[in-house]
């Protein structure tokens, strides 16, 4: 099977509740039972400019300055996560914002209860490739072949 040019690259932030929590396993679990390939992961702190880059469409917000304490209160763990329509995909197994709105069987929905909700992850396919660029160089992130997908995905799904 050939899959060049037909799955995307995704962010996934296990934010400090999750690190906290150690519910860093979990996730990984989550995306790979889903059966997304992990290519990129490490642990960082996340420094204010980066901060206020990612979250720039808050920074003039009243939350933001929470926001920030809240996300450099610990180290966060940051997946790049790759396959066939990847962003939507991440983004139906981490379930909506507001976790206590999340669908039981979603990442939010069974593991948070607010706004500490464990995951962020790319909201589109252009954000992905914003965020993928932001956190990882590119010799941090790998190519490799992973023979699951052959159960993962039909050749019809990958023209």
């Amino acid at each position: 099977m050939n899959f060049e040019g037909v799955y995307e690259k995704t962010i996934l932030i296990v934010k400090p509740d999750g690190v906290q929590r150690g519910l860093v396993g979990e996730v990984i679990k989550r995306l790979e039972m889903k059966g997304m390939k992990v290519v990129g992961l490490k642990m960082v702190l996340l420094s204010e400019e980066k901060l206020r880059e990612h979250y720039a469409h808050h920074v003039e917000k009243p939350f933001y300055s929470g926001l920030q304490v809240f996300m450099q209160s610990s180290p966060v763990v940051v997946i790049c996560a790759e396959g066939k329509d990847a962003v939507a995909a991440v983004r139906l197994i981490s379930g909506v914002t507001n976790a206590a709105k999340a669908d039981a069987g979603t990442i939010r929905g069974d593991l948070a209860m607010g706004m500490c909700n464990v995951v962020h992850c790319s909201d589109s396919v252009e954000t992905a490739r914003q965020e993928v660029t932001r956190f990882f160089e590119p010799n941090e992130l790998f190519e490799y072949d992973k023979t699951e997908w052959l159960h993962v995905y039909m050749e019809d799904e990958l023209a």
